[in-house]
């Protein structure tokens, strides 16, 4: 029984297992300190792996945090993922209430993701510009299939800055929300969040 049990404990990750919790050690370690304060060894420390297998995986430190920003981007653009054709109005409660348990459950990848924007580096900054663009387009594809925001859609320059603005908003309210002790309810937080998009779009 015992040396089936350390079998198990001493099983050998796959590539993509292995990748995957170096880069949920890189999420935690990134959502709590600056990016310049976060050093290989300690992740590879703490990942219990040398030094020599992370740099296997990633060259760099800064390929490393751009590794970790590219997946927590992919995720919530997953948890986002909207039904064009929808009535935003319809949808829009269940994809915010999802967004925040995420944002909420994943608290540390939220925002290593978004320390990003202050790092130094230009390629850790264009993954992150890149996940935003990505949000940006996914709502805007939404809005642009949804008859209530025809009139507003029709004016996509308008559209995209409205929606630009949201998600700056939306960003900085969950970020203030995580601090918060004691927190505010999450459906206070959804109702906030729902009433400032819908405010952006609704013609006057």
């Amino acid at each position: 029984m015992g040396g089936k049990q350390g079998e198990r404990t001493r099983r050998r990750l796959s590539t993509e297992e292995r990748r995957e919790e170096l880069l949920a050690v890189g999420a935690r370690l990134f959502a709590s300190r600056p990016h310049e304060d976060v050093s290989i060894e300690h992740v590879a420390e703490i990942a219990g792996v040398s030094r020599g297998l992370l740099y296997h995986y990633f060259p760099t430190k800064n390929d490393f945090f751009a590794a970790v920003v590219e997946r927590e981007s992919r995720r919530m653009l997953r948890l986002t993922a909207a039904d064009p054709g929808v009535p935003v109005r319809e949808q829009l409660t269940s994809g915010l209430d999802c967004f925040l348990e995420y944002v909420e459950n994943h608290a540390q990848g939220f925002r290593a993701f978004h320390r990003a924007e202050a790092a130094g580096d230009p390629a850790v900054r264009k993954v992150y510009r890149q996940g935003l663009a990505a949000q940006e387009r996914q709502i805007l594809d939404v809005l642009a299939a949804d008859p209530e925001a025809a009139s507003i859609a029709a004016d996509l320059p308008t559209l995209r800055i409205a929606v630009r603005g949201w998600l700056s908003f939306m960003v900085t309210v969950c970020l203030e929300w995580l601090e918060e002790e004691p927190r505010m309810p999450r459906d206070h937080v959804r109702d906030l969040c729902a009433r400032a998009l819908l405010g952006a779009i609704t013609p006057p």
